[in-house]
């Protein structure tokens, strides 16, 4: 049964109690407490389901600020805010194809990771710890290509430690910071070059308007069908689709 299949049932359950004036059930109490017997050993495995349940509640998060997604939302909400056109496309529409993007710049690393971790692992060839830095390390090279050099010497020079001579010296706590860093930095940059057509566009038409005395008239008004007309006329979102894949590479 689905959430909404029981919360339909849940509800239905007590409109009927409450119809037939019967008392409501008493809800079970549920008390998490350590048991009360038996080995260290117990207590430490029901440690490591609870921060594995942490970390499965958390992994959506972890997973798109380690992927290329950060940069193409980010840069997919340039394309919108350029065109002026408000809230089309809508946010969800954004978010899935930001998600879709992501799966298909991301499934080389991810198909590395299939074969020379979770397979292994799942055959019993290889350890959970050995599985874990392996996929760790193919995610590491996918960070390592896009991150800038002198935002890893910002993030090493903030953590304290000393100067590393290999990528290996750097840790994944530091190496994760300035890789957002970098994509956010792409992503601005590449969103400025967007912008700069549909600025030009705007102020052509403002300069017109001022030049006919229709100061009261909004230039963006006039100038929001021929950005439309313009990004739909040279295929805008095939050239933002294949700049975005292409910069990964």
């Amino acid at each position: 049964m689905t959430f909404w299949g029981f919360l339909v049932v849940f509800v239905l359950f007590f409109a009927q109690a409450w119809a037939q004036e019967l008392p409501l059930p008493l809800l079970p109490r549920v008390i998490i407490e350590p048991p009360k017997e038996g080995t260290p050993q117990d207590f430490a495995l029901s440690l490591q389901i609870l921060l594995l349940l942490t970390v499965l509640s958390l992994a959506p998060a972890l997973l798109v600020m380690v992927t290329s997604f950060t940069r193409i939302v980010v840069v997919l909400g340039f394309v919108r805010n350029a065109l002026g056109s408000q809230q089309i496309p809508p946010t969800p529409v954004l978010i899935g194809l930001a998600l879709f993007l992501t799966a298909f710049v991301m499934a080389p690393t991810f198909s590395r990771i299939q074969s020379e971790a979770l397979a292994p692992y799942f055959a019993g060839t290889i350890s959970q710890k050995e599985a874990l830095e392996r996929g760790i390390g193919i995610l590491r090279e996918f960070m390592f290509r896009q991150t800038e050099e002198r935002d890893l010497a910002l993030m090493v020079s903030l953590s304290g430690l000393p100067r590393p001579r290999t990528q290996a010296d750097i840790p994944t706590h530091v190496l994760i910071p300035a890789f957002i860093v970098s994509e956010l930095k792409t992503a601005f940059t590449m969103g400025f070059l967007i912008y700069v057509p549909f600025l030009i566009i705007d102020m052509v038409v403002a300069s017109i308007l001022m030049s006919m005395g229709m100061m009261m008239l909004p230039p963006v008004l006039i100038s929001l069908p021929f950005k439309i007309l313009l990004f739909v006329l040279i295929d805008g979102w095939a050239l933002v689709t294949r700049g975005l894949v292409l910069s990964f590479r």
